[in-house]
């Protein structure tokens, strides 16, 4: 397992009732339906996308590489909140992604012509 982050750690030694509840919580909701580990891996990096919260998208791009999707895979999480939650957010995503993966990414060549 992870090491957790230490915000986290110190509110689950300061509230351990508190801590034990969302744990509990969270794992009921985990297995509430049938979206695989990695599907969930995805939609809860999203949300942390769209929320614009910097330590869920660290966390969960974390949680991400451990599950063993590739940093093409997690990039393309952020890409999809382009039109979503627009350019500045989506980059905010990217930049909090790219403080974890190991490599940038290649520019691509667009199927889109350009003007003449």
């Amino acid at each position: 397992m992870p090491k957790l982050p230490k915000a986290y750690t110190e509110f689950a030694r300061a509230y351990p009732e508190h801590a034990e509840a969302y744990e509990a919580l969270s794992g009921i909701c985990r297995e509430a339906g049938p979206l695989s580990e990695r599907d969930r891996a995805l939609v809860k990096l999203g949300i942390a996308i769209g929320a614009r919260h910097e330590g869920a998208v660290h966390s969960h791009t974390r949680k991400a590489v451990d599950l063993g999707l590739t940093p093409e895979e997690i990039r393309h999480a952020a890409l999809l909140a382009l039109t979503l939650v627009g350019f500045p957010n989506m980059m905010a995503a990217l930049t909090w992604m790219d403080d974890l993966l190991p490599s940038k990414p290649r520019p691509k060549k667009s199927a889109a012509k350009k003007p003449k």
